[in-house]
């Protein structure tokens, strides 16, 4: 065969038209459409073509060996008719239209509760644009679709075969055209996420390519703006259950659709739909590919086998089932080659789904797949079809021996009945005619169950806050009838009833969370959410499960439950903690919630308290087992590929070093990662992570200083690498005008903080007293912030910095600036936080200082900087704020600023003419006790001096060193003097006296205070 580059097959040939020239049963058919087409197009044109070209798909389709079964996604119709057929055809292989490489899962859906879909993802691409990673196809399975009675007929009948023949999940993506802005979502069905539904179970898909089987639905758009339009209905689902599932699915007197008359009206459908279709788009080659690949796959097996054809059923959409390949058929060309996969590794598994998630995906109208669920279970009890069922199913409404019963009679072959049997149908009989011609069939009106609708609804209505009474019920059930009037049904759908139930009760607003129509879907069915059995999860979810079963809770079911953890009383639920917290680290959020308890570096919580959401995310948790058996290792891998990925700074790589040691507690992941944060920070040349790492850097040096006896290496080699690293682009950062004022303050944060550790590594503080003196910044913010460096390295005393802030205040021009020095000087708290005081005081001299027509178009400035800039920095600020000013408003009118009072001088001054003031004699002369129990403590005795034996006032400290010389003496050879003690003549004060008795006294105490 041809191929072009990239392993696609050729487009070149041309599809093989069915035109037979002998009489057939559709010869009748052909006249009368050729007589119709001659009749409304005044001849023979494009029209009759098209008419005779859908006669032709179908009677090609109808005299194939291999019997094709045409269906359509989520119809009760399909679902029904495919029941029927299996119990009275029996074939011994079914090949069904479903990625071939996903047949090894089918056989865990009776281990889960439908809806669920067939996944098959790719975590680590190879062949693919890395940006398309993670790659992930499913296919969603729900109880009343044909495809499922299929498999659920094939798994459990003894000696049937299933063979899946649809491209593998890995063609799905060779040949996706991503080059067009076009997903192969898309091309199954979906809509752009914009249009999805709102509720939260909408996405458990996620963003996974969708593949259904039987997706009908007009691909021109202006086919289905007719059909809708001439069928008086709002969406294509209400169409399709009107005019198809409706009249397919009646099984009333002599009206029943049968198994021919269903065959040939779905191949007719498909052939209409595909006819119509635009030709040269991209969607249109795919299905012809895979049409080719579904029928070179079936010819393999037949062949490898030697299956007849007569004992096998091919299920496949009606769109696909109606091809015009050169490959249709048992007896179709070889000309088709399959490409192989390519080296990309794919996991497998189960996820659960619901109804919103089916309609979200594939662009289903909301509540349609609910309730296509709620017509199949009537269609059931109308048609007493005994569907197939897995063996063992979940969520089923009969015992587990009811349904051993069933599936027993159902292997069991058909008791002979004492008549004969009905002859076979012809399938090549013509049941268009008769089918086309029929008039549409009137189902009377079940006043009953619309009565029991408009109950309902008005039920639910008032339990969501709308005010509706029985009289809105009626309302409701009359609307109903006049809209189906006016859209020529003599019954109403559960659309009609939506629409009336909006109209008479909703009226202008919703006052709760979910409106009228969301209100009919869940009356009509609800939105049926899916479960993936224990026994169908992958190890890891399982792993999970049985660590966490000490909490005692049922994981598996959805919505919030609370955990209690008393790690005191039951040390066992230690371990449990520990994979919470990974949980929380690993899965989306709400998935495991901590209410009471952390986990930071250095602390551990001894009582903990979850809200555990584990079985609504299922999902998450399945496709964690993907990546690795454990989460443990899932969590290395993630820490891995964060660190080294090609977009991780050091903020990134430190980030997976805290992670490494707070939740896996692997020190030998924490030195390698940390080791790898060195390489990452040589190789920056900005400034952007550097408040990140500086917190970083901090949290994990005092983690390592308070846990190990030692700093590890590539911590002391990170403090000095990043020492330099900063030290050399400070001047930079101080001009670049992308650099903000708070990265620049934290590269002085880290070089001020890890300053001491730092030289004591052997680096030099020249370095960064060069790097700050090279630095001339424009910006106001951050010359105040290189102020404030210049202070704590002692080239700018805080009286000139003081001076400064005045100068700003004094100047005109610079006024309405001075907010951004206050921001860089907020900023400056976080490498100098001995600032704190002069911040304060800048701020004080401001609104004390500038009047207020310029203060009040500056305050909102001032406030939005603060607050934008340096909201984290604002508690210290005001903190020192509380300590400076008083705390009581009757204080402030007397109060003074510390900046502006007068200094306390060291001794009280007298006027002339009195003596001088004598400190403390009063108070021991009015408390003795407390002076002879001084004395008592010290060991010393004595007697209170008369006041007649005093000579005059004098400092009492002479006295006392009189009466205990070794003291004075003591404190000289501690100071390094020596003397000898005065005589009767010198002066008594303390002064004195230790002036004469140590003349170099004075001398040696200030040389003493200089070295302290």
């Amino acid at each position: 065969m041809a191929r072009v580059p990239g392993g696609r097959p050729r487009r070149d040939r041309h599809a093989v038209v069915s035109t037979p020239q002998e009489s057939t049963p559709f010869t009748a058919l052909r006249g009368q459409l050729q007589e119709a087409a001659a009749t409304f197009a005044g001849g023979p044109d494009a029209l009759e073509g098209i008419l005779l070209g859908l006669v032709d798909d179908v009677d090609r389709a109808v005299r194939e060996p291999l019997e094709i079964f045409p269906v359509c996604h989520h119809s009760p119709a399909s679902a029904t008719a495919m029941a029927r057929r299996l119990r009275e055809k029996q074939p011994k292989v079914v090949y069904l239209e479903l990625c071939e490489d996903m047949a090894p899962l089918l056989t865990e859906l009776r281990n889960c509760r439908l809806p669920v879909a067939v996944q098959a993802f790719a975590g680590d691409v190879d062949g693919f644009p890395a940006e398309w990673a993670p790659l992930s196809v499913v296919a969603p399975i729900t109880e009343a679709s044909a495809e499922y009675q299929a498999i659920a007929y094939a798994l459990d009948t003894p000696g049937v075969e299933l063979v899946l023949v649809d491209r593998s999940s890995d063609h799905v993506f060779q040949w996706d055209s991503r080059g067009e802005q076009t997903r192969e979502a898309t091309a199954e069905g979906a809509v752009p996420a914009a249009e999805t539904g709102t509720e939260p179970e909408a996405g458990l898909h996620g963003e996974a390519v969708g593949v259904e089987i039987g997706d009908l639905r007009p691909r021109f758009a202006e086919l289905e703006e007719h059909l809708l339009r001439h069928g008086k209905v709002r969406h294509w689902s209400e169409w399709w259950h009107q005019y198809v599932e409706v009249p397919l699915g009646d099984s009333s007197g002599d009206h029943t659709a049968d198994h021919d008359t269903y065959r040939q009206v779905m191949f007719l459908i498909g052939s209409l739909f595909r006819r119509l279709a635009p030709g040269d788009g991209a969607r249109v080659r795919v299905d012809e590919d895979r049409e080719r690949y579904m029928w070179t796959r079936m010819r393999e097996h037949l062949s490898a086998t030697g299956t007849d054809p007569a004992d096998c059923l091919y299920v496949c959409g009606a769109f696909h089932a109606a091809s015009r390949v050169a490959e249709f058929g048992v007896a179709g060309t070889d000309t088709f080659t399959i490409t192989p996969r390519s080296a990309t590794a794919w996991q497998y598994g189960l996820i659960p789904s619901s109804h919103a998630a089916i309609e979200a995906q594939f662009g289903l109208a909301a509540g349609s797949v609910s309730i296509a669920s709620t017509e199949w279970a009537k269609s059931l009890k109308r048609t007493r079809v005994r569907p197939y069922r897995l063996a063992g199913q979940a969520g089923g409404k009969s015992s587990a021996r009811k349904e051993s019963a069933k599936h027993a009679s159902a292997k069991q072959p058909p008791r002979k009945s004492a008549t004969a049997p009905p002859p076979e149908p012809d399938d090549a009989a013509d049941r268009l005619s008769g089918f086309l011609r029929r008039p549409p069939v009137l189902d009377g009106l079940d006043e009953a169950e619309l009565l029991g609708w408009s109950v309902d609804i008005v039920r639910a209505a008032r339990r969501n806050g709308y005010l509706a009474s029985t009289a809105d019920a009626i309302a409701v059930f009359e609307t109903s009838i006049l809209l189906a009037g006016m859209r020529d049904r003599a019954k109403p759908t559960p659309y009609d009833f939506q629409d009336a139930a909006v109209t008479c009760i909703e009226k202008d607003a919703v006052p709760g969370r979910r409106d009228v129509r969301r209100l009919v879907e869940i009356m009509m069915g609800g939105d049926r959410i899916g479960q993936v059995g224990y026994e169908a999860l992958p190890p890891l979810a399982r792993d999970v499960h049985d660590r966490l079963e000490p909490l005692g809770l049922k994981l598996q079911q959805r919505g919030v439950q609370r955990a209690l953890l008393d790690m005191v009383s039951r040390p066992e639920l230690q371990a449990c903690s520990d994979v919470l917290w990974m949980l929380r680290r690993l899965l989306p959020h709400g998935a495991a919630r901590p209410i009471m308890g952390e986990r930071r570096l250095g602390e551990r919580s001894i009582q903990e308290s979850w809200d555990l959401a584990i079985g609504t995310h299922q999902r998450a948790l399945i496709e964690l087992g993907y990546e690795g058996v454990s989460i443990e290792q899932v969590l290395e891998q993630r820490l891995r590929r964060d660190a080294y990925g090609p977009q991780a700074t050091t903020a990134t790589v430190l980030a997976a070093v805290e992670d490494a040691t707070l939740y896996l507690r692997s020190r030998r992941l924490a030195d390698e990662l940390g080791t790898h944060a060195l390489k990452v920070l040589a190789t920056e040349r900005s400034v952007d992570g550097a408040p990140e790492v500086l917190r970083r850097v901090r949290a994990l040096l005092a983690y390592y200083r308070t846990s190990e006896p030692v700093l590890p290496s590539w911590v002391e080699a990170f403090v000095k690498t990043g020492y330099a690293h900063y030290c050399t682009l400070l001047p930079t950062a101080f001009r670049d005008e992308e650099a903000t004022v708070g990265q620049v303050a934290a590269m002085l944060g880290f070089l001020f903080s890890m300053e001491s550790l730092a030289l004591s590594l052997g680096c030099d503080r020249a370095q960064l007293e060069l790097a700050v003196a090279q630095s001339h910044p424009d910006d106001p913010s951050k010359t105040a912030l290189l102020w404030a460096a210049r202070v704590q390295l002692g080239t700018l005393s805080r009286a000139e910095l003081r001076a400064r802030c005045d100068a700003l205040l004094d100047n005109p021009l610079v006024v309405p600036a001075y907010p951004r020095y206050l921001s860089g000087f907020v900023h400056a708290l976080e490498p100098v936080p001995g600032l704190a005081d002069v911040v304060v005081e800048a701020v004080s001299n401001a609104f004390g200082r500038l009047p207020d027509a310029v203060l009040l178009p500056w305050l909102p400035l001032l406030i939005t900087t603060l607050r934008s800039g340096a909201g984290e920095l604002a508690p210290l600020l005001i903190r020192e704020a509380g300590r400076i000013f008083p705390g009581r408003l009757t204080e402030l009118d007397a109060w003074v600023p510390p900046w502006r009072a007068a200094p306390a001088l060291p001794t009280a001054r007298r006027t002339d003419g009195e003596e001088p003031v004598r400190r403390g004699a009063a108070l021991l002369t009015a408390h003795p006790a407390t002076c002879d129990a001084v004395a008592k403590l010290l060991g010393c005795a004595g007697e209170w001096a008369r006041p007649e034996d005093t000579v005059r006032p004098g400092p009492s400290g002479a006295g006392l060193l009189a009466a205990h010389p070794a003291t004075c003496d003591a404190v000289a050879d501690l100071i390094g003097c020596d003397g000898e003690w005065a005589t009767k003549d010198t002066p008594t004060t303390v002064g004195a006296v230790l002036t004469a008795r140590h003349p170099d006294a004075a001398a040696a105490w200030e040389s003493l205070l200089a070295r302290a």
